[in-house]
């Protein structure tokens, strides 16, 4: 009898042994289903990770049914209309009827009709021959030559737009050199080497100092900036890039380490909660909103807690309602009404995971650890003014969408290039990418910006 006992003791040990393994593996099978169901809507991943596989739209942030689809009241329409002064005319000689062949040549012209073709000629490499008079001089007793116009330094070069042409190719729409040089070959018939296209971009960049400190400064000063950072390949290891973004200004910066951040900054920094920027001082904080609209729906889709749809709720009402009011001050009530409703959503949550089982802790020694949802919640609550700082100050985003805007293309460009060679080359490409970015939201012409860096006539003052 006692055999069997100590059997049954055993079988009921190993029963409860594997009943414990069997509860880690299923929370290990959880937690990977949930990592293989994230994707850009729900998570932070970027939208290339999403592969062929592409999730659902993430819904607008707009009022659904304010506006229909399309161009809205006052929108500027685009539109190819006819010029007075077209290049060349045609006309086209009505000399029978197309009906009877009937001879129109005895009959007086009624009229005419017109129609355009707007076109582009083929692109024709000019010349320009520049002669300096030389001459003697009774007076200094020796041979004197008139000056040559700045930048016309060697016997044969190529102009300002053709240099101007390969650093707008390579910085704004990530051309390699190979391709690069293939592009001028066929459209212009030039044979660029990588030398001379290495080149222009150090020129730029070194003529560009200047206007990239102004850039800083003016970053440094603005009331509220947009902060991110994003890894980057140079010379074979990750380094990391960082922008500083305002409406008129950005700002890039290339470094080794991620937590290299500006310092004498002043006002509101916008950013993703990243705890580093917390170390920022003398500047108050904006959370991007559209990370926990994202953390939300994921917590809806895979945890089923209903307190994240009542808050996905409410912060989609908030920018309603700060888009109701525009730049204009929200009315204290109505502001004191969003609060509470948001303290009320943060206390049911946390009395949901309050009755929650606790989790396992995975160590002897440690901190218990928190669901997902729990440490939103948290966060929420011991940050409730920089998530809701959009409500109190207009000047303030809803999302940091300025800034990762700004890094995307820069992401692009790493996907097209697998990184870059030299730190040397990785610093050239942030200052001219920042100067063609801060040109393009001042509303100027890019082309003509970087053809003045060349032409040593900068056309775009800083802080203009």
């Amino acid at each position: 009898m006692k055999d069997y006992e100590q059997i049954i003791s055993t079988l009921l040990a190993k029963i409860a042994d594997l009943e414990k393994v069997v509860i880690k593996q299923a929370a290990r099978i959880a937690d990977l289903e949930k990592r293989l169901d994230k994707n850009s809507s729900n998570s932070s991943k970027p939208p290339s990770s999403d592969g062929l596989s592409k999730p659902p739209r993430t819904s607008s942030l707009r009022e659904n049914g304010k506006n229909k689809s399309g161009g809205q009241a006052g929108h500027k329409v685009e539109t190819l209309k006819q010029t007075e002064t077209p290049d060349i005319i045609k006309t086209h000689v009505l000399t029978t009827c197309p009906d009877c062949n009937h001879s129109l040549l005895p009959s007086s012209l009624l009229g005419i009709m017109k129609r355009q073709v707007f076109d582009i000629p083929p692109p024709k490499i000019e010349v320009t021959e520049h002669q300096a008079e030389v001459k003697y001089c009774a007076c200094c007793n020796k041979t004197v030559t008139a000056a040559f116009p700045a930048g016309v330094r060697a016997p044969v070069q190529y102009g300002e737009v053709i240099r101007s042409w390969s650093v707008y190719y390579q910085n704004q729409h990530f051309i390699p050199e190979d391709r690069l040089q293939q592009l001028f070959s066929d459209l212009y018939g030039i044979q660029l080497a990588t030398a001379t296209l290495t080149g222009y971009n150090r020129v730029a960049f070194d003529a560009l100092a200047s206007f990239e400190e102004s850039v800083l400064s003016g970053v440094k000063i603005a009331a509220v900036k947009n902060l991110d950072e994003t890894g980057f390949r140079v010379a074979g290891k990750t380094q990391w890039l960082h922008v500083a973004s305002t409406q008129t200004e950005t700002y890039y910066h290339v470094s080794q380490k991620r937590k290299s951040l500006l310092d004498g900054l002043s006002g509101t920094v916008v950013h993703d909660h990243w705890k580093s920027y917390y170390n920022l001082f003398g500047v108050e904080h904006g959370l991007c909103n559209q990370h926990h609209l994202r953390e939300l729906k994921s917590i809806i889709e895979h945890e089923k807690e209903p307190w994240a749809t009542a808050m996905s709720r409410l912060l989609r009402a908030a920018l309603r309602c700060r888009h109701f009011h525009g730049q204009n001050a929200i009315p204290a009530a109505r502001i004191i009404r969003l609060i509470k409703i948001y303290d009320k959503i943060i206390k049911h949550g946390l009395s949901f995971h309050e009755a929650q089982t606790p989790l396992p802790c995975k160590g002897k020694q440690g901190r218990q650890p928190r669901r997902i949802g729990h440490n939103l919640l948290r966060r929420l609550l011991h940050y409730k003014q920089d998530v809701l700082r959009f409500l109190h100050d207009p000047a303030v985003p809803f999302t940091n969408n300025d800034a990762e805007r700004d890094l995307r293309m820069m992401k692009c460009k790493q996907k097209i290039s697998g990184g870059f060679r030299s730190t040397q080359g990785a610093e050239q490409f942030a200052r001219i990418r920042g100067f063609i970015s801060t040109v393009r939201k001042r509303g100027h012409n890019v082309l003509n910006s970087i053809q003045s860096v060349f032409s040593g006539n900068m056309l775009i003052p800083a802080g203009c």
